[in-house]
């Protein structure tokens, strides 16, 4: 079972960066897409940013071109590095898993507990 611990938020004022971290453990004998997601107050949770095996990336429109998700897979980490930051970012941001099945789908299978972002304007 994979297991996620995702870091790295924090406050910054509009235009600034963050750089989340998530450590994956107990990764053993099967292959994942990683994802990260976010939820505002009173919003549903998003998806921002996927990359798949072959390290593919996909992005929210509303973040293409300021984020940028990676994967370092000799370390067992997946990052996102989010630059001009907006007040709209706000949110808390979840790592996920979604184990490949030929396919990335849609829903992920692991999460992690999230870490709070915060731009102020």
């Amino acid at each position: 079972q994979v297991q996620l611990t995702d870091s790295g938020g924090g406050s910054v004022q509009t235009g600034g960066s963050l750089r989340l971290s998530c450590g994956v453990s107990g990764y053993i004998g099967r292959r994942y897409c990683m994802a990260w997601f976010r939820q505002a107050p009173g919003k549903e949770r998003e998806e921002v940013a996927r990359i798949d095996i072959y390290d593919a990336t996909r992005y929210a429109d509303s973040v293409q071109g300021r984020f940028t998700i990676s994967r370092a897979n000799a370390e067992n980490a997946l990052y996102l590095q989010m630059n001009d930051l907006k007040p709209e970012d706000t949110a808390v941001y979840y790592c996920a898993a979604l184990e490949y099945l030929g396919y990335c789908p849609r829903t992920p299978d692991v999460w992690g507990k999230g870490t709070q972002v915060t731009v102020s304007s």
